[in-house]
C-alpha cells in the first residue's frame, strides 16, 4: 500500500484554512515557548509531549481571550435578546483543532510547530475528548453552539461539568467492558472556573404556606460552581460561552449538626452533595428514574435560572445594580430552549422564582414562563419518555410538586372547557398519570409550559402531531413546529476532511463554509471528469489513511480498494445493527457458495457503545465480534469481506471514519429514528446512504434526489399497517432460505462453536418479540445491497451520485437549523457581521 501524503505536506497545499503569515508564525513560536517555559516546565529537555500539547493549547487560547472578552462586552453594551440552550449533554469532542479552524490559525500553528521540530497532529492527539454526551442529542447541542456563535447570536450553552463523561469502551474477548472516562485527569486548558458566580441549589425540605406566600424551608443546599468554555464563531471574532456547573458542598455541609467525633464522617459526607456532577448517565433513548438523575436535572436548571435572572436584572453596561425589575420584559430579553425533557424542571422552577420570590400573580408569571420557554422533542420511543414518580418528586422537590399540580389543575380546566364531557381526553392529557404509581409526564409539562414544541425532522414532527401529542396538537396547533437537525460544516467538513473541503473550494470558492447552500453550485461540474477524479482521489486518500489506523489498532489487513461500509451509532435494537449482521452473514454465505465469482469486496465496520445495563445491546456487540472472528479468518473469503467492530466510538473516531466511508448505513425501522445526524455527516463527506425512509433520510432523499440514495424497506404507513395485522417473524424465516440459513447458523453455534447457545436470546427475540421487525425488511435490504455492489463496480457513476449528495447537503447545516430556531422560536435575527478583532484599534 502506497503511503498517503503526510498531513503536514497536504496542509501546505491547502488554502481553505487561511494562509500562514510569517510574522504570525514568529509570534506563535514565541508564545509557544513562553507558555512552555513559564507556565509548564522550566527545562525544555524534560518537557513531555503533553507539555507541548498544553503549550500549544494555551498559545491558541490566548487568541480566544481578547475576542471572548470583547464579545461579552459587546453584549453588555448592545443588550440583545439572549438565548439559553439548556442541555444535560454537550458532546464536544476535542477543542484545539476546531478553535484553530474557526480562528484561521491552523496553517500558522502547523508551520510554527513544524519549525519547532514538533508534529501538530501528534500534539492534537494528546487532547482528551470532552465526552459529556451519549450520542445524537449531545452532539447536536455541540453543533448548535458552533452555529449560534457563527451566526452572531448572544447565546449561552448551560449544562453539567461531569467529572466522568461517557465511559470508554474496551472490547475484551468480544465483549464490551466499560472503563471510567477520567477526562479531567490532566486538567482542561479550555475552561475557566468562575467561583464569583457560584449559586446555591436547594433540595428536600418542606413547604410552609403563609398569608404572604409560600416558603420552601429546611432544605439541603448544594453549591453550583460554574466553569466557562469559550465557543468561537467561524472567523467572525465572536466568542460565546458554554457554562457548565460543578457541584460543591457548602463549607458547613453536615457540620452544623455533627456530634463529638462525627467531624471526619461529616467531611467525608461532602461527597454525597458533590456526586451530583460526578458522572453522566450513559443511556441513549432510555429513561432511568433514579433520584440522582432528577437531582442533576434540577441542579442544572436551578443554577442556570439564577444566572439568567441575575443577568436580566443587571444587564446594563457598567451597572452592577439592579436596573430591571419588570419581569413582563423577560420574554423580550430571554429565550430558553429545553433540549428534550431533561431540563423540563425549568418550567416549575421559573414559576417558583416568579411567584414565591418575586411575588408575581400566578397568571402573570405563567404568561411570562410560556412566552420564554420552548421545547425540542427528540424521540417517540415510549421507553425514552421521562415519567417521574410523584413520591420521589415530593421527597426531593416538595414545592415543585405543588406547582406542577397547580399547572395541571389549570391546564385540565382549559381542556374541559374546550372539550366538555370528554373525560378520556382529560385523563390522556393530564400531566399526572394515575394508576399504580402516580407519575409526572415531563413531555406533557413541557408542551403546556412552552410556546413552541418542535420535532427534529419533518417526518418526526408529523408523527408527534399525529400520534403521541395528538391531543395537545388538537388543543394548541399553533405551538407545533418542525426544525430539521443539522451539523456544523466547520467540524464535519473543513476540520475532519480538509482534502474534500479544498476540492470544493477550488470549484465554488470558500464562502460555502458559512453558507452551505452554495454546494448546489457543484452540480455545474457533475460531468467534469477532472472534478469527478478529484472527488474520488480524496476519498481514496482518506481510505488509505484510515486503513493504516485500522491495521495499527485491529491487526486486520484491510483492502483499501474494498467498499468501506460503515454503521456507527449507539447500539440499540431500533437502529437495527442486527439487520446489518444478517446481510454480512448472507454475503459471506454467497461468497462461500461461489468462491470464484467476481464479488465486490467490502470492509464492514460497525461501531458504537451499548448502555451498560442494556443486555440485548451488549449481546449484539458480542454477535458482531463473533461474526468477525469467523469471517476474517476464512481463507476462502480472503480480503473480499472483512468485519471490524470499531472500539470506543466517539467524536474523535467519527472524524477519522466518516471521511473514509463509501456506504453509510441508516437502517432504523421507519418511524423510530427522530432525525439522525450521522446520516448528514456521511452525506457531506461523500458517502452514499443505504437507508429506510426514516428521520432526516426522507429529506436527504428530497434534497439529493431519491435515485441518489439506496432506499429500501417499509415506510411508516407499512409499519402501522403491520402493527394492526400483526408481525409474524416465522413467516419470513420459512419463506426466505438465506434468512433461515443465517438464523440457523447463529442459533446453531456456527459463530460461537465453543458456546453453541451463546446467542439464543437474540434468536428468541428476533423470532418472537422483535418490536423493530428486522425480518420484514430483510429481503428488500439484501436486494438493495446488490444494487450497491453493482454500482460500486462503476466508479464514475458512483462518484457522480456522491457529487449529487454533497451538492444536496446545504439544508443539513446547523446554521440553517439555528437560523430557523432564531427567527421562528426565539424572535432573534442571525447576522454574518464580523466583530472587530481585539488587535483592531478602531
Amino acid at each position: 500500500m502506497s503511503k498517503p501524503l503526510s498531513d503536514h505536506d497536504r496542509k501546505k497545499q491547502i488554502s481553505v484554512r487561511g494562509l500562514a503569515g510569517v510574522e504570525n508564525v514568529a509570534d506563535l513560536k514565541q508564545n509557544f515557548n513562553r507558555h512552555l517555559h513559564f507556565t509548564l516546565v522550566k527545562d525544555r529537555n524534560v518537557a513531555t509531549k503533553r507539555d507541548y500539547y498544553f503549550a500549544l493549547a494555551h498559545t491558541v487560547r490566548d487568541h480566544l481571550m481578547g475576542r471572548w472578552i470583547r464579545t461579552q462586552q459587546h453584549y453588555y453594551e448592545k443588550d440583545p435578546k439572549r438565548v439559553y440552550y439548556i442541555s444535560l449533554e454537550f458532546y464536544m469532542g476535542r477543542t484545539l483543532q476546531n478553535t484553530m479552524v474557526n480562528l484561521a490559525l491552523e496553517n500558522a500553528c502547523d508551520e510554527a510547530t513544524y519549525q519547532l521540530g514538533l508534529d501538530m497532529e501528534e500534539l492534537e492527539d494528546m487532547e482528551e475528548d470532552a465526552g459529556l454526551g451519549n450520542g445524537g442529542l449531545g452532539r447536536l447541542a455541540a453543533c448548535f453552539l458552533d452555529s449560534m456563535a457563527s451566526l452572531g447570536l448572544a447565546a449561552y450553552g448551560y449544562g453539567i461539568r461531569y467529572e466522568f463523561g461517557i465511559f470508554n469502551q474496551k472490547i475484551v474477548n468480544g465483549w464490551q467492558v466499560e472503563e471510567a472516562d477520567d477526562w479531567l485527569r490532566y486538567g482542561n486548558p479550555w475552561e475557566k472556573a468562575r467561583p464569583e458566580y457560584m449559586r446555591p441549589v436547594h433540595f428536600y425540605g418542606k413547604t410552609e404556606h403563609h398569608p404572604d406566600g409560600v416558603k420552601w424551608v429546611d432544605t439541603q443546599v448544594v453549591l453550583a460552581l460554574p466553569y466557562d468554555t469559550p465557543i468561537p464563531g467561524y472567523r467572525n471574532n465572536i466568542v460565546n460561552t458554554m457554562r457548565l456547573w460543578s457541584a460543591k458542598a457548602p463549607c458547613d455541609f453536615n457540620l452544623k449538626d455533627f456530634n463529638v467525633g462525627g467531624y471526619i464522617q461529616a467531611v467525608l459526607d461532602r461527597n454525597l452533595a458533590e456526586n451530583i456532577s460526578r458522572v453522566l448517565y450513559p443511556n441513549d433513548n432510555f429513561f432511568e428514574g433514579k433520584e440522582l438523575r432528577l437531582k442533576q436535572e434540577y441542579f442544572v436548571v436551578s443554577a442556570t435560572l439564577q444566572d439568567i435572572i441575575r443577568r436580566f436584572k443587571v444587564s446594563k453596561f457598567g451597572s452592577r445594580d439592579i436596573v430591571r425589575t419588570d419581569f413582563n420584559k423577560l420574554p423580550e430579553k430571554v429565550a430558553i430552549q429545553l433540549n428534550d425533557t431533561h431540563p423540563a424542571m425549568a418550567i416549575p422552577e421559573l414559576m417558583r422564582v416568579l411567584v414565591d420570590e418575586e411575588s408575581l400573580p400566578w397568571e402573570t408569571a405563567w404568561d411570562i414562563c410560556v412566552r420564554t420557554c420552548a421545547y425540542t422533542n427528540h424521540t417517540v420511543l415510549p421507553e425514552a419518555l421521562e415519567r417521574w414518580p410523584v413520591d420521589l418528586f415530593a421527597h426531593l422537590l416538595p414545592r415543585h410538586l405543588e406547582i406542577v399540580y397547580e399547572i395541571n389543575r389549570r391546564h385540565l380546566e382549559r381542556v374541559a372547557a374546550k372539550f366538555p364531557g370528554d373525560h378520556d381526553r382529560l385523563r390522556r392529557m393530564s400531566l399526572i398519570e394515575e394508576g399504580g404509581q402516580k407519575r409526572i409526564n415531563m413531555a406533557h409539562l413541557c408542551i403546556v409550559g412552552a410556546h413552541a414544541v418542535n420535532g427534529v425532522a419533518q417526518i418526526h414532527s408529523d408523527i408527534l402531531k399525529a400520534t403521541i401529542f395528538k391531543d395537545f396538537y388538537e388543543m394548541e396547533p399553533h405551538k407545533f413546529q418542525n426544525k430539521t437537525n443539522g451539523i456544523t460544516p466547520r467540524r464535519w467538513l473543513v476540520m475532519c476532511n480538509p482534502g474534500l473541503a479544498e476540492v470544493i473550494a477550488e470549484r465554488i470558492g470558500e464562502e460555502y463554509i458559512r453558507d452551505l447552500d452554495q454546494l448546489r453550485g457543484l452540480l455545474k461540474h457533475i460531468n467534469d471528469d477532472a472534478f469527478i477524479r478529484d472527488i474520488a482521489k480524496v476519498k481514496q486518500e482518506n481510505k488509505l489513511k484510515f486503513s493504516v489506523h485500522l491495521e495499527d489498532h485491529y491487526k486486520v489487513k484491510i483492502n483499501p480498494n474494498s467498499m468501506f461500509d460503515i454503521q456507527v451509532k449507539r447500539i440499540h435494537e431500533y437502529k437495527r445493527q442486527l439487520l446489518n449482521c444478517l446481510h454480512i452473514i448472507t454475503y459471506y454465505n454467497r461468497i462461500k457458495k461461489e468462491p470464484n465469482k467476481q464479488w465486490t469486496p467490502r470492509t464492514v465496520m460497525i461501531g458504537g457503545k451499548a448502555a451498560p445495563g442494556y443486555h440485548t445491546a451488549k449481546m449484539i456487540i458480542r454477535l458482531i465480534t463473533a461474526i468477525g472472528e469467523v469471517v476474517n479468518n476464512d481463507p476462502v473469503v480472503g480480503d473480499r469481506l472483512k468485519v471490524i467492530f470499531l472500539e470506543n466510538y466517539r467524536v474523535t473516531l467519527a472524524e477519522k471514519a466518516i471521511p473514509a466511508a463509501d456506504l453509510s448505513e441508516q437502517i432504523s425501522t421507519a418511524g423510530t429514528e427522530a432525525s439522525g445526524t450521522g446520516n448528514m455527516k456521511f452525506m457531506l463527506n461523500g458517502a452514499l446512504t443505504i437507508g429506510t425512509m426514516d428521520g432526516a433520510n426522507v429529506e436527504m432523499a428530497e434534497e439529493a434526489g431519491e435515485g441518489n440514495l439506496f432506499i429500501f424497506g417499509m415506510r411508516v404507513d407499512d409499519v402501522d399497517a403491520m402493527d394492526k395485522r400483526g408481525y409474524h417473524a416465522q413467516e419470513y424465516y420459512n419463506r426466505l432460505p438465506e434468512l433461515k440459513q443465517a438464523i440457523d447458523q447463529i442459533a446453531g453455534g456456527f459463530f460461537s462453536p465453543k458456546q453453541p447457545d451463546l446467542f439464543k436470546e437474540i434468536i428468541n427475540m428476533l423470532m418472537h418479540h422483535d418490536r423493530f421487525k428486522v425480518f420484514a425488511d430483510y429481503e428488500d435490504y439484501i436486494k438493495c445491497q446488490e444494487k450497491v455492489n453493482a454500482l460500486y463496480k462503476n466508479p464514475k457513476e458512483w462518484t457522480k451520485k456522491v457529487i449529487h449528495n454533497i451538492a444536496g447537503c446545504g439544508k443539513f447545516s446547523s446554521d440553517r437549523t439555528i437560523a430557523q430556531y432564531a427567527r421562528e422560536i426565539w424572535g432573534m435575527e442571525p447576522t454574518l457581521e464580523k466583530l472587530a478583532a481585539p488587535d483592531d484599534k478602531h
